[in-house]
This record gives structure tokens, C-alpha cells and sequence, in this order.
């Protein structure tokens, strides 16, 4: 798939493709079957929902660790016989008698894992980001694309695109309410996702994967596995990504705390330039919860879109409008794409959003990589890399 792909955009929620057709089959009748590939804590939390709010089976897991596969199997009652252990656990599920894979790993794994349950005939739901580099960009956008061919339903849990405020607020922008975007503040500041779980005597791979939100090459750094959220937000609500970007960034000093983990940074500073030569201005820090907001704002002359996942999202100015007090984003959005999952499998209509979702994370790996070389980057030099990035691991606890 051409790396210089032509990304379609998506005015309401995001969604790229549907293909209503007449439902055939038994599948519209049947439960839908999944199964979960990473049973850590965020694993856990969204496999629930699918029988919870979608009427749908988990019935098998895999994962590298053991006791993670042994907890989460007593947890959602799956059949001990049904749990796959070990570095090609996800392989040999997928290949099992399953409807759906749910992905929930560090985000290196994330490109093969989705491309084998494609491979394997299997609907994907994949937790966000997709990928940690621009070679596992590509290879999410070539998995896509044979699900389409496939008829298979390829899902992001992007929160933010299936809530109605969010698209009420999106449509708003779009037809002009705050006026031509000129300005626009984007920021990601909350606590540090990751403390060292480690014990005493423990395999260095096995404490590297429970903590890898602090392991670049695992995570793909807080802008690409954190941040995405809001970038996602300004590339939507712009229609379009960064043509280039400057930035800088680095870690803080936690030396002596459990904190004291891992080389993946804790703040960024990125302008990004959109095109029309509309500025960004995005940070990010994971330092303290003291205060914490994911905010993207878009200024015109005649207003603002003040966008607050989590909490308000209204217009200001000259055409203003209250959307919400305080949106249920975080788990409303995920049960909402559950749902929307689950349906498109049981009837028949696949649905897509992989293409903004990955544009969205190489807008991500672009401030990145302008952070990184403290210095300015365009979107095609950073499309221009083959760079992979890689985690040498036992992956077998």
C-alpha cells in the first residue's frame, strides 16, 4: 500500500466505510464470538463490555504471561482449554473458531497481531494507537484494506469520534461557526500512567512489558500512546494533518521514586503548521495529576470550539453553543464502539475507521520525531522512514 495514500476524511463520526448489504447467513442470529489478545488491566476492562453492552462471547484469551491468562480466564469464564500462552499465542487464536480479535497489547505488537487476525479471517477491534512506527503504520493501512476486500469489520477505539457532542461540535466547526481556523490549542496534561511494578528476581522482559507505557519502543513514547486522543481531535476537527512540525520535550528527574522507570519522555512542546497555515500549539505532560485536562480548542474570528475530553464541549463567541457540562468520553466512547463493533459484525455491514486513525497516529510520530531532533520536520520526511522500531524480549512468564 502506497505510503503517500490518499487519506479519506469523514465529517460526522469518523467512520470511513460502510457497506450496508441484506444480511445473510446465520452470523445476525448467533452470538459473535471473541477473543481477547493482552489481559492486562485495559484488556480486562474493555472484554467486559462486549457481553456486557453488546450481547457477545469472550471465549478465548492470549497473552505471554501466565498468571495474566489464568486471572482474566476466572474473571470472564473462559474454558481453560481455550487460553493461548506464549510469543505466538495471538497467531494461534486467531486461527481458532472465533468471530472477532480484540487487541489489547503494548503498541509495538499491535501491526502483526492485526494483520494475522486478518490473515485468519477474524473481525479486528484494535485499541488505540495502532502502531509505534511508520513501518507499522503501513502495515495497519495494508491490514485495513484486506479487511475491506474481506468484508471484515476493522475498528479503532478512538472515544472521542462516536460521541454525539463530539460530533455535534465537529459539525459545527466544519460549516463554519467559529469562522476559518487560524489558531488552535492543543493539550494533554494528566499523571504519570506508570509506576514500576517489578519485584525482586523478576525476568528484565517480564518487568519491561508490565511497565512498557514507560518503554518507548514499546508504547511508542506518551505522545503517540497518550496523547493521540487530542491530536486525533485537532486532525478531525481541521480536516486535515500537520505539514510540518518543530518541537522539543524530555524527562523529568524521578530518581529514587517508583516512577524512576523506563525512557519514554513526560512532556512535549510541538507546534505543528495544518495546511492554510493554520498553527497548533500542543504540549503534553505526565508528570502530576494536580492539574489535568485533554483540551483541543479552535480559534476563528467569530468564536471558539472549546473541546474537553472527559468534560465541557461547547462553542463561544459569536455562534455559541452549549454541547455538554461534562461528557462521559472515556467509557461511554469505548461502550459505544463496542456496541457499534458487535453490530456491524451481526449484520452484516462492515465498518472502518483505520485510515484517520492511522493518520492521526503518524501526526503523533511526526511531533515526535520533531521533539526528538529538537528541530523542524516535514510530513514527508517523516513518511520517507523505514525506520522500525523493536523490543527484544523472551515474551514466555
Amino acid at each position: 500500500m502506497s505510503e503517500r495514500r490518499e487519506f479519506l476524511k469523514a465529517a460526522g463520526s469518523g467512520v470511513l466505510a460502510m457497506a450496508p448489504q441484506t444480511v445473510f447467513g446465520s452470523q445476525a442470529n448467533s452470538a459473535v464470538e471473541v477473543g481477547l489478545v493482552g489481559c492486562g488491566g485495559r484488556g480486562n476492562w474493555i472484554a467486559s463490555f462486549f457481553p456486557e453492552h453488546a450481547g457477545a462471547h469472550v471465549v478465548a484469551l492470549a497473552d505471554v504471561q501466565r498468571a495474566n491468562l489464568e486471572s482474566t480466564a476466572a474473571r470472564l469464564k473462559v474454558d481453560r482449554a481455550r487460553t493461548y500462552h506464549g510469543p505466538d499465542a495471538f497467531r494461534r487464536m486467531a486461527e481458532s473458531k472465533l468471530d472477532a480479535v480484540i487487541i489489547e497489547t503494548p503498541t509495538l505488537y499491535h501491526p502483526e497481531i492485526a494483520m494475522a487476525a486478518v490473515n485468519a479471517g477474524k473481525h479486528v477491534f484494535l485499541a488505540k494507537p495502532v502502531a509505534v512506527d511508520v513501518p507499522g503504520c503501513r502495515t495497519v493501512l495494508a491490514a485495513g484494506a484486506r479487511a475491506m476486500e474481506k468484508r471484515l469489520t476493522f475498528w479503532v477505539d478512538f472515544q472521542t469520534r462516536v460521541r454525539d457532542v463530539y460530533q455535534e461540535a465537529a459539525r459545527r466547526v466544519h460549516r463554519g461557526d467559529v469562522g476559518k481556523p487560524a489558531f488552535v490549542q492543543v493539550f494533554y496534561y494528566a499523571g504519570r500512567p506508570w509506576k514500576d511494578k517489578g519485584t525482586a528476581g523478576m525476568d528484565p522482559g517480564q518487568r519491561k512489558m508490565l511497565n512498557w507505557f514507560g518503554d518507548r519502543a514499546l508504547s511508542g513514547d506518551i505522545i503517540v500512546e497518550q496523547n493521540i486522543h487530542v491530536i486525533d481531535v485537532a486532525n478531525w476537527l481541521l480536516q486535515a494533518h500537520p505539514v510540518k512540525a518543530h518541537g522539543t520535550g524530555g524527562r523529568a528527574d524521578w530518581s529514587g521514586t517508583a516512577n524512576d522507570y523506563g525512557d519514554a519522555w513526560d512532556h512535549f512542546a510541538v507546534t505543528f503548521w495544518y495546511p492554510g497555515n493554520v498553527h497548533a500549539s500542543f504540549s503534553s505532560h505526565q508528570l502530576n495529576g494536580s492539574v489535568a485536562d485533554l483540551c483541543v480548542r479552535v480559534y476563528g474570528v467569530d468564536g471558539c470550539a472549546d473541546t474537553h475530553y472527559g468534560g465541557v464541549v461547547r462553542l463561544t463567541g459569536k455562534n455559541a453553543w452549549l454541547g455538554a457540562e461534562k461528557d462521559d468520553t472515556f467509557k461511554g466512547g469505548a461502550i459505544e464502539n463496542v456496541k457499534r463493533f458487535i453490530s456491524a459484525i451481526r449484520t452484516n455491514q462492515p465498518i472502518y475507521n483505520f485510515e484517520p486513525s492511522v493518520e492521526s497516529n503518524l501526526t503523533g510520530i511526526l511531533g515526535r520525531t520533531a521533539a526528538y531532533r529538537n528541530a523542524e520536520v516535514t510530513w514527508e520526511e517523516m513518511m520517507a522512514s523505514s525506520e522500525r522500531w523493536s523490543s527484544a524480549l523472551t515474551l514466555n512468564w
